[in-house]
């Protein structure tokens, strides 16, 4: 091998571990604001909402839904959360019950009123859609940080504002999205854009996140969640109101039974 077939290889090989280096600082990077982006909710022991949720299909037409919600931070673990439809008729009665977990599969139950039963949604289910809205069953799970794997992409405004975008990818084999660009403000570490994308890895749609406001003088809750579907063109909304944290619930208010008893 001569000197400059030499040189090549030896540029090559650095080439490759200089790339290695970077790849890593970068997906450390990513992990980092993911961590600090989960801790502005973290600590906030239990909460109660209710929730409207308007589903607008492509013609423009919207049918609005009243929900309310329960959740439980779990030590060590997800949380859990509860979600219960009071109107309209079609719905009222129809329950669902999350248990978050860092990194097994979640656990999930789907309470249906007019078959008086309990039905367990299975973990290659998860991917479709919650009740004819845009959000799916692996979406109402709470996203925690060990689920996903993370890489720091770049800064970038959005609406003004500096924000962090990351890319993090879901560990679950079942999971509906090969990937998702999330947008973070540089200055609160708060979540306002999500893009999702399909098992194709086609853009599916596109979730915003507004109306933050703290609680407890340190847990942030948004009170608008807006999910566009660009590839069947509907969307579904998300309000959040009556808010409360540390409100007593326990254990028992978020068990198979519980949903039975939600409406």
């Amino acid at each position: 091998m001569n000197f400059t077939s030499v040189m090549k290889s030896t540029f090559f090989a650095l080439f490759l571990l200089s790339s290695s280096f970077s790849f890593a600082d970068d997906s450390l990077k990513g992990l980092e604001i993911a961590i600090k982006a989960d801790k502005t909710s973290d600590g906030f022991v239990d909460s109660q909402s209710t929730m409207e949720m308007q589903l607008t299909n492509r013609k423009g037409n919207v049918v609005t839904r009243k929900m309310k919600s329960k959740r439980l931070e779990m030590k060590g673990d997800g949380d859990k959360s509860l979600i219960i439809f009071e109107s309209p008729r079609d719905v009222k009665g129809v329950a669902i019950l999350s248990f978050s977990h860092k990194t097994s599969a979640d656990d999930q139950w789907l309470y249906l009123p007019a078959l008086k039963r309990v039905k367990r949604i299975a973990s290659k289910n998860k991917s479709g859609p919650f009740l004819g809205s845009e959000y799916t069953f692996e979406d109402l799970s709470s996203q925690e940080v060990e689920k996903f794997s993370y890489l720091f992409l770049r800064d970038e405004d959005l609406d003004g504002q500096p924000n962090h975008v990351i890319e993090r990818t879901p560990l679950d084999p079942y999971s509906g999205y090969t990937k998702q660009i999330v947008w973070i403000d540089k200055k609160n570490f708060l979540v306002q854009k999500v893009e999702y994308y399909d098992r194709k890895s086609f853009h599916l749609k596109t979730g915003t996140f507004s109306g933050y406001k703290k609680y407890l003088d340190k847990i942030w809750q948004a009170s608008r969640m807006e999910i566009v579907n660009h590839q069947n063109k509907k969307k579904t909304v998300l309000i959040f109101k009556d808010i409360a944290y540390k409100t007593g619930l326990s254990d028992k208010d978020f068990s198979q039974n519980s949903l039975k008893r939600s409406r």
